[in-house]
């Protein structure tokens, strides 16, 4: 039997619910629209429109176009944060991050069609790559995380980050090799998610006899 107790303990989920339908909707319309008819061109009358809201409701949401532009790949890379936490110590720097990137594949494409299908943020993803200023926000935010990387790779090294120059270097490079590999993808013919993941791998591939050796000293390395 419901009582108002139980209904008053239950409108919080629902609410929230109802929030997270009415952000997800605001993004997909967003994306949608960006990757339609391009991204300066479109207004945040146009995304609240198309979700049947006011333009004061998407800014409860987003603080702007490039927020929402830019939403899914932060998602994105909040997940590849937590992969390379996870991976196993015995794994070298360069080989832990790059089997956060392709083990962890199929766990961020699900966690990105939670919010909105796959292959919308792909083109999303190409529609960043000839947007100069959602470029510039996007390649602003990947060295906020690289920052993040060369933490967490010099505390799975025990290394000091001040004195030794190793994880920087190495998340420059992965960095530097995964730049390239979204710029091939986003110019390529084949925008699907095999065609990215086959790059990504390819190019990493190519850098890893470089940088696969531990840093590790010691009898526990």
């Amino acid at each position: 039997m419901e009582t108002a107790a139980t209904t008053a303990a239950e409108r919080p989920g629902l609410r929230e619910r109802k929030k997270q339908r009415t952000h997800d909707a605001l993004l997909r319309a967003a994306l949608e629209l960006f990757t339609t008819q391009g991204y300066e061109a479109t207004t945040v009358d146009e995304i609240a429109e198309a979700v049947d809201v006011s333009q004061r409701t998407f800014f409860r949401y987003f603080a702007g176009k490039e927020e929402a532009a830019l939403a899914v790949m932060d998602l994105t890379q909040e997940h590849f944060l937590a992969a390379v936490r996870a991976r196993p110590a015995h794994e070298a720097p360069l080989e832990a991050m790059r089997n956060a990137v392709l083990e962890g594949w199929d766990a961020i494409g699900e966690a990105v069609d939670r919010v909105v299908p796959v292959d919308l943020y792909l083109r999303a993803y190409g529609m960043v790559e000839s947007t100069p200023a959602l470029l510039a926000a996007h390649l602003r935010r990947s060295d906020e995380v690289a920052r993040e990387i060369e933490r967490i790779i010099a505390e799975r090294e025990g290394l000091d980050l001040d004195t030794d120059p190793r994880p920087r270097v190495a998340v420059a490079l992965f960095g530097g090799v995964m730049r390239v590999t979204e710029r091939m993808w986003a110019l390529g013919g084949d925008l699907s998610k095999d065609a990215m993941r086959e790059l990504t791998a390819a190019h990493l591939d190519a850098v890893r006899p470089s940088l696969a050796e531990k840093w590790r000293i010691g009898r526990n390395a």
